[in-house]
């Protein structure tokens, strides 16, 4: 009895130190995202003093190739105060870029997206004046 005692004493006393152990030991590292093996980085600006667009919509369209038949995509994204917008993995080959800001004329244009990390300036005009 006296040593079933004693092992129970010590079983607890084991329990305790782990998790003071456990206590002291420092956070898990916190894992870090892995960056976006394409990443397509489009700036905007317009006018004649080249100003950053702010919360302009851009839109990126392009064709994934399948099996049977191609799936047609479009990703949309808004640009920061600095005019910039990034899409993050981005498909190489050809995509239609489409930008739309409130008082600036609409652009779009198809570019041949070749490198994993591409930026791609656009730049708006006013539209014309109706008289």
């Amino acid at each position: 009895m006296c040593s079933a005692a004693v092992t129970l004493l010590a079983m607890g006393a084991l329990r305790i130190v782990a998790q003071d152990q456990g206590k002291n030991s420092p956070p898990p590292a916190k894992q870090k995202r892995p960056e976006a093996v394409n990443r397509l980085t489009i700036e905007v600006s317009g006018g004649d003093d080249n100003k950053p667009v702010e919360n302009a919509s851009v839109y990126v369209k392009y064709v994934e190739s399948r099996l049977l038949k191609d799936k047609k995509i479009e990703l949309n994204v808004k640009t920061n105060r600095e005019g910039v917008a990034h899409i993050a993995d981005a498909p190489l080959g050809r995509a239609l870029i489409q930008v739309v800001a409130e008082g600036w004329k609409t652009y779009g244009r198809w570019y041949e997206v070749t490198e994993p990390q591409q930026n791609i300036k656009v730049h708006l005009e006013r539209p014309p004046k109706w008289y």
